[in-house]
């Protein structure tokens, strides 16, 4: 059995292996990223440092060869290909294979990981001559060699005079000679370059924005202009980054162009009147170029990144590693305490004390408070799952012979731990068949008109107490017919069966169907969609389809933020009393007797113009006495499809604690838990999506 420390390893291991894939992936993107090497460089080196402390020597000796051809890559004597990112890859899913082992079972790893060390070692001697120039320490640089300040941001404008270039001075020389300063990015201005018939090729029409992250401070940055500076208007403009308090809206585009100087206040504010982004509408209003906007946004960007890597170290350097079980036990007790607050808040209202009226008050409020606290602890951004996939996406695009790019949107969007965990399986189901059945291959999407590389566009963003989690595609879509055809020749709908587009794209999520033409490695069995829908409502959540011919297919998923405490609404069927999830719930209406006598025995109930099937809860669990005269209708809807239950009464919101049946009452499949009211009588949580797809079965309403 493993000690403390050496699971301390492991752990740290872990989220380096998987930063690592991140890093890799975004250095197959830039190659050029001398921050992202870096990374890369310091994982290793971490990885191996620890290993030999703690005992993996096997791991740590390993891990050092590849850290040997990364200090190559470090110092610019070895070039970043795709034959490294891949090697790389497979290195670090070797090093998470050996973490996952025994020790007595690393040794049929061995002939794997010797095969990458001498793969590592090959690419180290193919690379021992440097195949792109090292920098060299310039006349600008060597002076302030022994001067380097703290990384600084600068905003450089340099507009060049017309007939630089006469004299033999090299634009492109002097910007490489910038960059070697630090992390350079470029924007030229192309807007003063005339007409073919009239362009002198000597004159230089252009001027250059860039933006550099350097440690040599501004004087470095002037001495590369020294010998141009009476040919050029140079500006030099350290950008302020601002307090971590800081709003990043200071740092919008007009705000960039207003303190460039390139447009004026007045002129933002009365084009910001229209309804568009406002970069187009500068560059529509011809108040700006299209380059000038582009340089702006750059600028941005690099604020954001600088931003988002200041308030990760200040996270770093304030974080506690707590075990998971902890956490767990610490949201326990809290449902505990919000269960016993409620208790002394009823009997607070029924003694009407107004002392003890107080204490109640007092202890509602800081037990919500409490809660809210404990529940943000296991808040974690979905950004940690979507970053996954991009390797995902790569090697299955890789197998397919296909070119797809996956881009992510709202990766700081929290939801709990718990949930993250269960939502990985249904976002692979579905991205692998956004790739396998959607994105067509490269050659049919040029003949379609479409760009070559096909995407897959996976977001998340807050909707109230629920995370819309949309994942589509700009691929081929569905086409309803060919789903038709498929179910009726594996009898699941009739051939003259009447069904609309969104019924029709809802029949994948039916068990055992599949429109593959074959089976492959990645789907054709008939297992996937129906098994998502499955895990999905096991959350408490929703899944919805949208698709197109020829255009696309979206999936999306509403996914609600805890799994431990819930808003809901708590009703009263003849002397139990019930819970129904709040963010399902719509409104509620009244049903009284003629009600029933009008609808002739169809349960129907007129809502704002249409019609809404609804399901007697009475009825549906044979729960004895009179029915009141006036009931009350609760109207849900889950996968947009309305469906109403008829209760006694309706008590109001609630907040409940969920607790788990246990397993005598495990094949109950009309509630999914339980909870504790304020005087100690237990109230069931229905499962609104079971008893709605029952009532589909039965005929009582529509197939969702």
């Amino acid at each position: 059995m493993q000690d403390a420390p050496q699971n301390a390893f492991k752990e740290e291991a872990y989220e380096l292996l998987s930063e690592l894939e991140d890093s890799l992936l975004e250095l197959e993107e830039q190659p050029d990223d001398h921050e992202t090497i870096s990374k890369v460089f310091r994982a290793m080196h971490t990885i191996k440092g620890s290993g030999a402390m703690f005992g993996f020597t096997t791991i740590s000796e390993f891990t050092h060869e590849v850290e040997t051809v990364f200090d190559l890559v470090r110092n610019g004597e070895l070039p970043v290909t795709k034959q490294l990112v891949d090697l790389s890859l497979k290195a670090r899913d070797h090093i998470l294979a050996l973490l996952d082992c025994d020790a007595e079972e690393q040794g049929q790893y061995a002939a794997q990981g010797a095969d990458l060390v001498a793969q590592f070692q090959a690419l180290a001697r193919g690379g021992s001559a440097p195949l792109s120039p090292t920098p060299t320490p310039t006349t600008a640089t060597a002076g302030n060699a022994d001067k380097k300040d703290e990384p600084t941001t600068y905003r450089i404008r340099f507009r060049p005079s017309l007939d630089i270039m006469h004299n033999g001075t090299s634009i492109a020389q002097l910007l490489d000679e910038l960059a070697e300063l630090g992390d350079s990015r470029t924007i030229a201005h192309k807007a003063d370059i005339v007409d073919l018939e009239n362009l002198n090729p000597e004159d230089c029409y252009a001027c250059w924005d860039i933006i550099l992250t350097s440690d040599c401070g501004e004087d470095a940055i002037r001495d590369v202009f020294i010998f141009v500076e009476d040919d050029c208007e140079l500006t030099i403009k350290r950008i302020d980054l601002g307090s971590d308090d800081d709003d990043m809206e200071k740092k919008r585009l007009g705000d960039i162009l207003v303190e460039r100087g390139d447009i004026s206040q007045e002129q933002i504010d009365d084009v910001l009147a229209h309804n568009k982004r406002i970069g187009d509408l500068l560059v529509e209003a011809n108040l700006v170029s299209r380059d000038q906007v582009d340089s702006a946004l750059l600028e941005q960007q690099e604020i954001r990144k600088l931003k988002e890597k200041k308030k990760e170290k200040s996270q770093g350097a304030s974080s506690l590693r707590v075990p998971a079980d902890k956490l767990d036990d610490l949201v326990n007790l809290v449902g505990e305490m919000v269960t016993v607050q409620s208790r002394l808040s009823q009997v607070a209202n029924q003694r009407h004390d107004a002392d003890l009226l107080s204490i109640a008050e007092e202890v509602e409020r800081l037990t919500e408070d409490l809660r809210d606290s404990t529940l943000n602890i296991r808040m974690l951004p979905i950004g940690s799952t979507f970053s996954k996939f991009k390797r995902l996406v790569r090697d299955i695009s890789a197998d397919l012979g296909k070119e797809v790019e996956l881009k992510t949107t709202g990766a700081d969007t929290e939801l709990d731990k718990t949930v993250i965990e269960q939502l990985g399986d249904p976002l692979v189901h579905i991205i692998r068949n956004s790739m396998d059945h959607g994105i067509e291959m490269p050659d049919d999407r040029v003949a379609a008109g479409k760009p070559r590389t096909g995407q897959v566009h996976l977001s998340a963003e807050h909707s109230g107490d629920s995370v819309i989690i949309n994942i589509s595609d700009d691929g081929k879509g569905m086409d309803p017919e060919v789903i038709r055809q498929k179910a009726i020749s594996k009898g699941v709908i009739g051939a003259d069966d009447q069904l609309s587009h969104t019924d029709l794209l809802n029949l994948i999520f039916a068990p055992g169907f599949s429109t593959a033409q074959q089976v492959t490695g990645l789907s054709g069995r008939g297992v996937g969609m129906d098994v998502v829908k499955r895990a999905i409502e096991s959350l408490r959540g929703s899944i919805t389809l949208d698709s197109q011919k020829g255009q696309g297919s979206t999936v999306s998923l509403r996914i609600p933020l805890t799994l431990a405490i819930i808003e809901s609404l708590l009703v009263q069927i003849g002397d139990g009393r019930y819970v129904l999830p709040l963010s399902a719930v719509e409104e509620c209406i009244e049903l009284t007797a003629q009600d029933i006598h009008d609808s002739h025995g169809r349960n129907l109930a007129k809502v704002r113009g249409h019609l809404v099937p609804y399901v007697p809860l009475r009825e549906e669990f044979a729960i004895d006495g009179n029915r009141p005269a006036v009931q009350q209708i609760v109207i849900t809807q889950i996968n947009g499809q309305q469906l109403g239950f008829v209760v006694d009464n309706v008590i109001g919101e609630h907040q409940t604690v969920i607790k788990s049946l246990g397993p005598m009452y495990r094949d109950v499949q009309c509630v999914s838990g339980a909870t504790i009211l304020g005087d100690g009588s237990v109230a069931l949580i229905l499962d609104i999506v079971y008893l709605m797809q029952k009532a589909s079965e039965e005929g009582r309403v529509s197939q969702p």
